[in-house]
């Protein structure tokens, strides 16, 4: 049984490297932003702006905590946001978790986000200098949280089956 937990800013591939992950390791792959967005039946764009910031963070711990203590085997990834508050970053280091922050670049970052702004509420009005001052502040601010994972994996210039080896590469 496995309990692994990708960690990082947005764009980061979380999603997507869980997904492969998932599959090439066969247990189940989990969003926790979906997870949210079921419990409330609204989107997380929607939440934020219909109940506010504390109120959708106060949500995402309660299930963030409730999801990893009553699950056995899965593959999940967390929101940019969500080690930074709570004391979420606290279990990322519980025994018997497997956290991996996938860490990119400044530069990677912004290129992959501009591309995906319009999907993107919290970055949708932001130039392209705009949006890198941003990631930058925010990666600042977050690196600590982060940095919790029990592991890091340098996402500069992987395809994304290379990172996904070099996770399985750290629960073997």
């Amino acid at each position: 049984m496995k309990k692994i937990i990708l960690v990082g800013y947005m764009g980061s591939g979380k999603t997507t490297i869980g997904k492969l992950l998932s599959e090439y390791i066969e247990i189940p792959f989990y969003d926790l932003d979906n997870l949210i967005e079921d419990k409330e039946v609204s989107s997380v764009q929607n939440i934020f702006s219909e109940k506010g910031e504390i109120y959708f963070r106060k949500l995402e711990s309660r299930l963030f905590k409730d999801f990893v203590n009553t699950n056995d085997s899965f593959v999940l990834s967390i929101g940019g946001g969500t080690p930074c508050y709570a004391g979420n970053h606290l279990i990322l280091q519980n025994d018997g978790i497997d956290s991996f922050y996938l860490k990119n670049s400044i530069e990677a970052l912004t290129d992959r986000l501009s591309k995906e702004r319009q999907h993107r509420p919290l970055i949708s009005s932001l130039s392209d200098e705009d949006l890198q001052d941003y990631i930058r502040k925010h990666l600042f601010e977050r690196n600590y949280f982060y940095f919790q994972s029990k592991n890091t994996i340098d996402t500069e210039n992987k395809s994304e089956m290379e990172i996904v080896k070099a996770i399985i590469e750290k629960l073997t």
